[in-house]
């Protein structure tokens, strides 16, 4: 989550609610949920969809693609507030390798290719942002390459371009995915603090989360423009509001009171799951038809979402505040989300407590390793019994990635791989 402060005041908050709630629907039928077989024509030049009933059939354990055969097994850390990259041995569980990057590393994304991981320096706002390349047979850094506020990464399915997401500027930057030369840049005005994204099972079409108007944007990948925004309805039964309130649609939502957040797409690409750090839960969002159909309560703080290696759960990271800079050793959580029932089986807490964040699973599925956003370690999770170990690292890690992952080829953030 970037730093940026949320817009003030209630005339803008006002202005933001009404731009997106254009967009704005009752939920669908029973089950509320698209047919994916719009599957019929994928955007050209991507690979084919191996099992369209679980697009993760490829990242399960033992899927390891032969371009990673000769890569290091290491978690890749990046500490936004020291500026370096704290590079741990997951055998070990010890910070083996930290060296210095640009201003505020937020995420470590893998290419496209997976033959580079990045470093996304984005100098919260300055003119001097910059992706430092990690090559993973050596655990090195290259020379940093100037980009403007790359906030965080991510790939169009066919591997054509790099999209950064300046989310300072609310702008999608198309970037030559090994040189980062400039292509062309899609403007977002409607979404303050474009942020994470995931993809539709198709290829054709991408939703960004927008943290600072409380929505979401779907951009069509085919034509590069925005397609529409959808304002996300905040549950207030039994909750104060804490913010203005308006009417959107005959419901009363509060305005600037949802932070979404990390966004991941079911197995089955029916629906999109957000998480959200104020309203404690996930929506479910149709993509197809881009309307919210549920929500579920997972946790204080809702951050980062990772699907399990055989695609049956995914972990929900609940950061333990609704702060952006919150307290060490808080009420943070892991809870397990089975895709099946839509329903949470599972939650895992932090001994002593604790803000876990972003990160990724291992690769034979055994770990979820997390940051530890507000106290300065990195959680390893274990996926059967939810024990807990930690390695400190440098100050306000972020979004660390694990490498290597299974999977052919990488649609960016952590390790979004498919």
């Amino acid at each position: 989550m970037d730093e940026t402060k949320r817009p003030k005041g209630l005339l803008i908050g006002l202005a933001l609610v009404l731009s997106i709630a254009p967009s704005l629907a009752a939920p669908a039928g029973e089950g509320g949920a698209s047919d994916p077989a719009a599957l019929a024509s994928p955007l050209p030049g991507m690979p084919a969809v191996t099992d369209p009933e679980n697009l993760y059939a490829d990242t399960a354990k033992g899927h390891l693609s032969a371009a990673v055969s000769n890569d290091l097994e290491r978690v890749y850390v990046p500490n936004r507030q020291s500026n370096d990259v704290s590079v741990i041995d997951p055998q070990t569980l010890r910070v083996v390798d930290h060296f210095r990057v640009g201003i505020n590393p937020q995420h470590i994304i893998p290419a496209w290719d997976l033959r580079t991981l990045w470093v996304a320096n984005n100098a919260e706002g300055r003119t001097d942002g910059s992706l430092t390349p990690i090559d993973p047979t050596t655990g090195k850094p290259g020379p940093a390459i100037p980009v403007d506020d790359p906030y965080n990464m991510y790939y169009m399915p066919d591997g054509s371009s790099a999209i950064v997401v300046a989310e300072n500027h609310r702008r999608l930057d198309l970037r030559d995915p090994h040189t980062m030369e400039l292509k062309s840049s899609i403007s977002t005005p409607g979404c303050a603090g474009i942020n994470h994204a995931d993809f539709s099972i198709d290829g054709r079409y991408a939703i960004f989360t927008c943290e600072f108007s409380g929505g979401l944007t779907k951009v069509d990948l085919v034509h590069g423009r925005v397609e529409g925004y959808l304002a996300l309805r905040k549950p207030l039964q039994g909750v104060a509001a804490r913010g203005p309130t308006v009417v959107v649609g005959g419901e009363i939502c509060s305005a600037l009171k949802g932070m979404p957040q990390d966004i991941r797409i079911a197995p089955d690409g029916k629906v999109f799951y957000i998480a959200d750090m104020e309203a404690d839960g996930v929506y479910v969002v149709d993509g197809e038809r881009f309307q919210q159909v549920g929500f579920i309560p997972t946790g204080l703080g809702t951050h980062g979402l990772y699907p399990s290696r055989d695609g049956q759960f995914l972990y929900v990271a609940n950061r333990g505040s609704h702060k952006i800079h919150g307290p060490p050793h808080g009420e943070g959580s892991i809870a397990v989300l089975s895709f099946a029932s839509r329903s949470v089986v599972k939650i895992w807490t932090i001994p002593g407590g604790g803000s876990p964040d972003m990160g990724n699973v291992s690769a034979d599925g055994n770990y979820l390793w997390l940051s530890g956003r507000f106290d300065d370690v990195v959680y390893r999770i274990d996926t059967v019994t939810g024990a807990v170990d930690t390695v400190a690292v440098g100050h306000e890690p972020h979004g660390l990635t694990v490498w290597p992952q299974p999977g052919r080829y990488s649609l960016g953030h952590t390790g979004n791989l498919r």
